[in-house]
């Protein structure tokens, strides 16, 4: 194996590790995922906007300069409703063909600074909606990666790039990872800025990372808030306290996902954590639809002047749920947003004596086909109730597609909820 075919194989967290005592050079990191793009993104078809010249040119910059810190040298890639100065963001949308950006996204700033190669722009969904896109799942080209971050987790999920900046409003990190086999991780609610990114619904929109390890998303994360505690999670001391949730919309998980969430709940006790079985207070019940509202109020406002001037150029689907939200009053909205708040106060209590939930990500494995992106149903919640989410692979399912279980954390506590899942990811890795 050449050292090139041994870098797109590493972790980022080792490859930072190496790049920061000089023992490899940017160059040939980023020179080696540069080659794997060309050899699969004609099969993945993750990404919407590359520059090899100019990720060369920064790569050298670095290996000339100091570290310049926590990122150093590791390529990345953003999705395409995060600005990124010099490429366009385009939103997964024919109206905003070829825009260009004047500035970067305050994420992108942040990981620019702290060392990071911007690569290119990945596949987004339309305005990081439902529509598909053509990207297809790495780990089988006949079945959906999810969305709406599609290009981001199969760019890292196929080892095009070691991390990926994504979004998501219900679930659209969550699920791809999920979907794809790799670590997905939604942060509390603002803990990475959201200055320079597609406003979908402000009260949803979450900016998260793709890697392939706990700690690398950490380590992207970190940087991107400026959070030194997140850049390098401080390992659990015990074995976590872990509590088994169903939820309310357990009915819509099929075989697959149960099965995987009972097994990872016998194998994470018998590896020494507490598991316990929790249900969330009955208030809990309403959440879906109090997400569905404040989702279709706040679409209907953001894109209201592409559905008044380039109808022609929205998918039927969006077209409708922005006629949809149009249609949920202010009284709706308000009392939505009521029960979200009471909620949150709420969780606070349902993790008191415990570190994280466990939940499944998606209802299962990945659809097959390239028509749907798959369900957020799993997702929306956790995304409404502002609390971090982390996907855990290592599952699979009766086809041998993976199956994620979703680690969920306080509001806030993300620290220790990034430690729990490390942990559980440990011991359900394959």
């Amino acid at each position: 194996m050449t050292l090139l075919d041994e870098l797109f194989r590493m972790t980022a967290a080792a490859l930072a590790a190496r790049l920061r005592r000089r023992e490899i050079a940017a160059a040939d990191v980023v020179a080696a995922h540069l080659e794997r793009i060309r050899e699969r993104e004609p099969l993945i078809r993750a990404w919407t906007a590359l520059d090899a010249d100019r990720a060369i040119e920064r790569a050298r910059a670095l290996d000339r300069g100091p570290i310049a810190g926590p990122l150093h040298g590791l390529p990345i890639a953003v999705k395409d409703v995060i600005d990124a100065a010099g490429f366009p963001t385009e939103y997964g949308s024919p109206i905003y063909r070829g825009r260009l950006p004047a500035a970067d996204a305050a994420c992108v700033a942040a990981a620019r600074r702290a060392g990071a190669v911007v690569l290119g722009k990945s596949v987004t969904t339309e305005f990081a909606a439902f529509k598909p896109a053509e990207t297809v799942n790495p780990r089988r080209f006949t079945h959906t990666p999810g969305g709406s971050s599609s290009g981001s987790a199969a760019a890292v999920a196929d080892g095009m790039v070691p991390l990926a900046f994504g979004t998501q409003t219900f679930g659209s990190v969550i699920r791809p990872a999920s979907y794809c086999g790799i670590v997905g991780y939604k942060p509390s609610f603002g803990t990475i800025p959201n200055g320079g990114v597609l406003r979908l619904a402000e009260s949803l929109d979450t900016v998260g990372v793709f890697a392939r390890s706990v700690a690398d998303a950490a380590l992207l994360a970190g940087a991107a808030a400026g959070r030194p505690d997140l850049v390098e999670i401080e390992p659990l001391l015990e074995p976590p306290r872990i509590g088994i949730c169903r939820t309310y919309e357990w009915p819509e998980v099929d075989a697959a996902g149960r099965a995987a969430l009972g097994e990872a709940a016998d194998e994470l006790a018998k590896a020494g954590a507490r598991v316990v079985t929790v249900e969330l207070p009955e208030p809990f019940a309403a959440l879906g639809a109090a997400c569905e509202a404040i989702y279709g109020y706040e679409l209907s406002r953001n894109l209201a002047d592409e559905r008044r001037a380039h109808a022609e150029l929205l998918s039927d689907g969006l077209r409708e749920s922005i006629d949809a939200g149009a249609q949920v009053s202010h009284e709706a909205y308000a009392r939505a947003q009521r029960l979200a708040s009471e909620a949150r106060s709420a969780f606070a209590a349902v993790l008191a004596e415990l570190d994280v939930l466990l939940t499944p990500s998606t209802q299962g494995e990945a659809p097959f086909g390239l028509e749907t992106t798959g369900s957020p149903i799993m997702n929306r919640n956790f995304t409404l109730l502002h609390a971090p989410t982390i996907n855990v692979p290592g599952l699979e399912g009766p086809s041998g597609l993976p199956v994620g279980l979703q680690a969920v954390g306080r509001i806030g506590d993300d620290a220790r909820a990034l430690a729990a899942a490390a942990w559980i990811h440990e011991r359900l890795a394959r």
